[in-house]
């Protein structure tokens, strides 16, 4: 299999199923922020972290596929057609929205309550983590819009919404575990 096929070079994209839409279709925007998410994951997995969190983001990135593959399957080819067999696309379950809850519990049991907002970085690794959990919002708010398009399954958007929440708490985490600062952000008053 050659990794370019040239079916692309007039803008267009086939997805799960073979339909084919435009490269700029919210469809495509959706599941390309979700491997940019996945590539930033890499990312802090690469970091020098605990080998704990490399296995919960390596669980994480393979969720990710999952969302990805959701997300650039075309829901009229998601269903049985006549004579025509069905793409069975994974699910996102409620237990694998429990595992992200249950990590940041895990975490924010040795960290300090939050009382402010913090400003993202301090530490290398840190400000990856920030960045990850922006680009994360960008895939939900992209994944929001399409939903209202064209309905997919709703844990993929609980999903989405409860790994920000994770990326934070980790990046809170990895402040504390790299002892670096945390610094809270305080309005000044002009």
């Amino acid at each position: 299999m050659k990794v370019y096929t040239k079916t692309g070079d007039s803008g267009t994209t086939a997805l799960f199923g073979g339909t084919r839409v435009p490269k700029h279709h919210i469809r495509i925007d959706s599941y390309g922020t979700v491997d940019e998410l996945n590539s930033f994951l890499g990312l802090i997995r690469d970091q020098d972290i605990q080998q704990e969190y490399k296995d919960t983001i390596i669980k994480i990135q393979s969720d990710l596929f999952i969302i990805g593959a959701i997300l650039a399957t075309d829901p009229e080819k998601a269903t049985l057609k006549s004579g025509k067999e069905r793409l069975d696309i994974e699910k996102i379950s409620a237990d694998d929205i429990t595992f992200l809850e249950q990590e940041m519990d895990k975490m924010e049991a040795s960290l300090s309550p939050m009382t402010h907002f913090v400003l993202p970085g301090g530490h290398q690794t840190v400000s990856f983590c920030h960045i990850a959990r922006c680009v994360c919002r960008r895939a939900e708010r992209l994944a929001t819009a399409l939903n209202e398009l064209e309905p997919f399954e709703p844990n993929a958007l609980k999903y989405l919404n409860r790994l920000s929440d994770y990326l934070f708490v980790l990046a809170r985490k990895l402040t504390h575990d790299l002892q670096a600062d945390e610094i809270k952000w305080i309005p000044s008053k002009k």
